[in-house]
């Protein structure tokens, strides 16, 4: 148990270590000259970053035998959802002051917004649910609703890719990663059983 606690900790800390920087950077006027746009895409880019490492647990526990990740993929994914959150308001409030009417025209005139927006909506739930007690509430359901975190994954790269337009080399190298690891997902489709009992120990 106090090795979870610690390692819990030990991960909280480096999820925390990119803004740490990008504040540290930000006071001294190193963030170039729209740190506004490096902002949402360094936030976005977390956002990817967790989603994929949460992807990852079960291929690295079904593999290596590293049984003890499931214990932390909960957390991971909720890292996920804060640097998405981060990312939303960064754009709500600095590219369209908070204007609801603007973020809903540009929602869907533009469709990498639109993408960007389905997915962040869809990760909601995944983060409301992400205590034992809905686990235990939920039962079954619970691991149904959590596959929407495929769907969110899925989003994000989009969105991602949708973004950067011509220079897509590092969207389509999250978009393979995440292809590894839902091909995985489908020619592997009973690693998921015995992972919930694991989650809530």
């Amino acid at each position: 148990m106090q090795d979870i606690k610690f390692n819990k900790i030990l991960i909280s800390l480096n999820a925390f270590v990119p803004l740490i920087l990008f504040t540290w950077d930000g006071f001294r006027g190193n963030l170039g000259t729209n740190p506004i746009e490096f902002f949402l895409r360094t936030t976005g880019v977390l956002t990817l970053i967790f989603l994929l490492i949460t992807l990852s647990v079960t291929p690295l526990r079904k593999i290596f035998g590293w049984n003890s990740l499931v214990k932390y993929r909960r957390m991971l994914g909720l890292y996920a959802f804060f640097y998405g959150t981060l990312h939303l308001i960064t754009y709500s409030i600095f590219d369209k002051s908070l204007s609801l009417s603007a973020i809903v025209s540009d929602t869907f005139q533009r469709p990498f917004i639109l993408v960007g927006m389905l997915a962040f909506i869809l990760m909601i739930p995944l983060a409301a649910t992400s205590t034992n007690a809905m686990i235990k509430r939920l039962g079954k359901g619970w691991g149904k609703l959590h596959k929407l975190t495929y769907l969110v994954a899925i989003g994000g790269v989009l969105h991602f890719y949708l973004i950067v337009k011509s220079d897509t080399f590092y969207p389509l190298i999250f978009g393979l990663i995440l292809a590894v690891l839902l091909g995985y997902r489908y020619y592997h489709p009973n690693n998921q059983k015995s992972i919930k009992s694991v989650e809530t120990n």
